[in-house]
């Protein structure tokens, strides 16, 4: 984006949700595939390449609403924190971390019956995303869609913080070596950049919140292991490995993801602003 202009909050919101949507959908079989590996039942057994598109129905859903707060949430205080323009990634930085918290309260849910679905987890009972939704609902009522909320907020704040400010950092070199205003797939190549990098390094983080998701015993009957606890279990019973499970196609969806979201993004604010891209 030019720095002349900044987006509205409805222009953020309508791009945000575009952006979200377009990047869901397009890579969902490749999230499939991750979230089967690091399940622990283990890939096979979890569907293997087969159904890769259970599950669509949540993403449907909350895609659109989760990546529109999201992007409000990061453009407005971007916008609007009261810091140095020195101290630029670290505006950056709060301002994604805190988009992605506000983010979570709708994408959450959708994550727990997404990942639920496409492992098959409740078996021939929940084939679908809406079967899937009852039987959350029915089984550990509303707290239940928020399963592994604190998990992927420590997935998500490491992430965002190393994608965004490497991120805008790319924009603002890229941009003054071409000495112009970078057009929208100028900025996907930025994002795609970015969003490999942080992918891999937070894959870890990742495969702990899968897991948490997945777990279905009860917390009222049998207390849940920390996340700590978690991490030593997987270490020690698994392997280092096991905690890089799916780092592969995690990289490729997200760094493939990052440049259709972020170059979705800024070709839809573009458009909205009345800008040429």
């Amino acid at each position: 984006m030019s720095s002349q202009a900044t987006p509205t909050f409805y222009q953020s919101l309508a791009a945000g949700g575009l952006a979200g949507t377009a990047v869901d959908l397009l890579f969902f079989p490749i999230d499939t595939v991750k979230t089967r590996l690091q399940s622990s039942q283990g890939f096979m057994r979890s569907g293997g390449f087969k159904g890769v598109y259970k599950g669509i129905g949540s993403v449907v859903v909350g895609s659109a609403p989760g990546a529109a707060v999201f992007f409000c949430t990061y453009d407005t205080l971007k916008r609007t924190l009261p810091l140095h323009a020195d101290y630029a990634p670290l505006t950056h930085m709060i301002s994604a971390s805190l988009g992605e918290v506000a983010a979570c309260s709708i994408r959450v849910p959708t994550e727990v019956i997404k990942t639920r679905t496409q492992t098959s987890t409740y078996g021939p009972a929940a084939q679908s995303s809406l079967a899937a939704a009852r039987l959350v609902l029915s089984r550990e009522g509303v707290r239940g869609f928020y399963r592994g909320f604190g998990s992927t907020i420590m997935r998500e704040i490491p992430f965002t913080s190393l994608q965004f400010p490497m991120y805008e950092l790319l924009k603002k070199r890229l941009a003054k070596a071409l000495d112009r205003p970078l057009a929208a797939y100028e900025a996907a190549v930025c994002g795609s950049f970015a969003g490999g990098v942080a992918a891999a390094l937070t894959t870890p983080l990742d495969v702990l919140k899968t897991r948490v998701m997945l777990d279905l015993r009860d917390p009222t009957k049998q207390a849940h292991p920390s996340l700590a606890a978690r991490f030593r279990e997987i270490y020690t019973l698994e392997g280092p490995r096991a905690l890089f499970a799916g780092v592969v196609p995690r990289t490729l969806w997200i760094s493939a993801g990052g440049a259709v979201f972020l170059g979705m993004y800024e070709w839809a604010v573009h458009s909205l602003m009345g800008n040429t891209v």
